[in-house]
């Protein structure tokens, strides 16, 4: 694949990336303890004006995000046979693997999940629970292996990690994502 495709490639996957873990940090460090907080009338104008916007940038995003990962994992390992020959190509690929569960997640889940509550909203009705709870169960998921994911991409190019580090930095990782998402969103709740 030539030099140039894979340079606007990556900028296209750096851009939606920022986009993409942007906004979910966002919805889990903002979003839900506003709308934990916020008063009940002012929920549905909030649900059905600021929510299908960054959702809608949010979702397109994360696709956008792991197309362009497939042609820059395609142009820069796979066309070279060099699938899982090397310890970069290994740590690409479990970061990709993460990304792509990650690109479900939002599709599968959270934006069927979120679809619902706006539809609803705009309805005048009231939104079951559990479409909320799917949704923010999903976003947390995201969150925590957003921190592995991110590593696995940058660690790929400057870092010969052995597959037995790259579980035990999962592990680490995802275990640090979570723990940052339930402070914020539950532990230290109070605080913001």
């Amino acid at each position: 694949m030539a030099p140039e495709v894979l340079l606007v490639t990556r900028w296209v996957h750096f851009v939606a990336g920022i986009t993409w873990i942007g906004l979910l940090y966002w919805f889990n460090f903002i979003n839900v303890r506003t709308m934990a907080t916020i008063d009940a009338t002012a929920r549905p104008h909030v649900v059905t004006t600021l929510l299908p916007r960054a959702l809608a940038w949010f979702r397109h995003s994360a696709w956008v995000t792991v197309l362009a990962g497939f042609v820059l994992i395609y142009g820069t390992y796979w066309a070279n046979g060099n699938v899982f020959g090397t310890a970069g190509a290994r740590t690409i690929f479990f970061g990709m693997t993460l990304g792509v569960i990650m690109l479900l997640n939002v599709w599968g889940i959270i934006w069927p999940n979120q679809k619902r509550i706006i539809a609803t909203a705009r309805a005048g009705g009231k939104a079951d629970p559990i479409w909320g709870r799917n949704a923010l169960y999903a976003s947390r998921t995201n969150f925590a292996l957003s921190f592995p994911m991110l590593f696995f991409m940058a660690g790929a190019s400057h870092a010969e990690l052995s597959d037995q580090a790259l579980g035990i930095a999962f592990i680490v990782l995802a275990g640090l994502g979570f723990a940052t998402v339930m402070a914020v969103q539950k532990w230290w709740s109070v605080r913001f």
